[in-house]
């Protein structure tokens, strides 16, 4: 990944749009996550398919997380 620091809050209402690129010469995939006031674009070009899946895996950790959370702090693992 190429060197950038950003923080958003998600909100119930967030936006993801998935749109690829197959340009011969340089295809590419764009993954947006857009809010009110900020859009964050990740691209992914052949080749990183596994860093977008390590980033669904991870996200879906922090689903169950944040699930647990809700439920209690007692259930939330360190």
């Amino acid at each position: 990944m190429k060197s950038l620091t950003t923080s958003a809050h998600l909100d119930a209402d967030t936006r993801y749009r998935v749109t690829p690129f197959a340009d011969r010469t340089n295809p590419f995939v764009s993954l947006r996550v857009e809010g009110d006031f900020v859009e964050i674009a990740l691209i992914a070009r052949p080749g990183t398919s596994e860093s977008l899946r390590s980033l669904a895996a991870a996200a879906i950790e922090a689903a169950g997380a944040l699930d647990a959370i809700a439920i209690g702090p007692s259930e939330v693992a360190s």
